[in-house]
């Protein structure tokens, strides 16, 4: 049983991250944010980018490229933005 729920945890951390890309985040923004707002640990993130990295090789490259020029956002917007993708991602598991 806890197979399931192991990989919805990832599911839900692919989420998270997919959220960060849409913000133009770096990766170790992306480990900072999802570890103080979503209480996960950096080395589960970090593990879950570089899976997303070897699958979507094309897409990674072209975001590196972009994150030179890329906006940045404030850190208040950023926790509200991950409250929010967090109380999305509840609601979408029912």
């Amino acid at each position: 049983m806890g197979d399931s729920s192991s990989a919805s945890y990832i599911h839900m951390v692919q989420h998270l991250i997919e959220k960060c890309l849409i913000y133009h985040m770096t990766k170790e923004e992306c480990m900072e944010a999802l570890s103080k707002h979503a209480n996960i640990q950096p080395v589960i993130t970090s593990t879950v980018w570089n899976e997303l990295e070897k699958v979507n090789k094309e897409f990674f490259e072209a975001y590196e490229e972009s994150q030179n020029k890329g906006d940045r956002m404030s850190e208040e917007e950023t926790s509200q933005l991950i409250q929010k993708m967090l109380s999305d991602s509840k609601d979408s598991d029912d």
